[in-house]
């Protein structure tokens, strides 16, 4: 899936790579959706554990501190994700199932935005960012921000992305002189 993208990963290619056959991948996975979903539970950084432990007692850290963890992984996430994904949208029919897929699974892009949103209403909850920011808001920008990171440099270019720690503690501190 990382060298050719989910779209040309065949099932067939999936099983080889992996040292078993098709039917053996099957007996483990529904679909190919649900094979993407666990490689990106099991092999990506921990992007959502990380903002349900957040949600449940962010006052253990900083406001900055937890955000910037979050851009961290989050940037990291949708770096390593997005060569695996891009692919779902070049294909309409693809994309379609891929979607009901998702949402069959109860997962998909919108969850991390929901659990940063439920982790902000804690803080807003404990009186650590002001009572009339826009919790969604502020989750779509910053979760925005690392994707289209991902989306908008080349690594090998002449264009780096701006290494994922200062690219997180920049966005963090931007984005908490709207809402802190």
């Amino acid at each position: 899936m990382l060298s050719v993208g989910l779209a040309r990963a065949t099932t067939k290619a999936i099983a080889k790579e992996a040292g078993c056959s098709e039917a053996a991948l099957y007996k483990h996975f529904a679909s190919k959706e649900e094979l993407f979903v666990t490689v990106l539970k099991e092999r990506l950084p921990r992007l959502t554990p990380l903002l349900q432990e957040l949600s449940k007692d962010p006052t253990e850290r900083t406001v900055e501190e937890n955000l910037v963890r979050i851009a961290y992984e989050a940037a990291l996430f949708y770096e390593q994700s997005f060569p695996i994904a891009a692919s779902l949208y070049a294909e309409t029919q693809l994309k379609s199932r891929h979607e009901t897929a998702m949402r069959e699974m109860g997962t998909g892009p919108h969850m991390p935005i929901i659990g940063l949103d439920a982790y902000l209403r804690a803080e807003q909850t404990a009186g650590r960012i002001r009572d009339d920011a826009d919790t969604h808001a502020a989750a779509s920008l910053l979760l925005g921000a690392c994707a289209q990171r991902a989306f908008a440099y080349d690594a090998a270019g002449p264009y780096p992305p701006p290494p994922a720690e200062r690219f997180a503690r920049d966005l963090v501190r931007t984005l908490l002189t709207g809402i802190s």
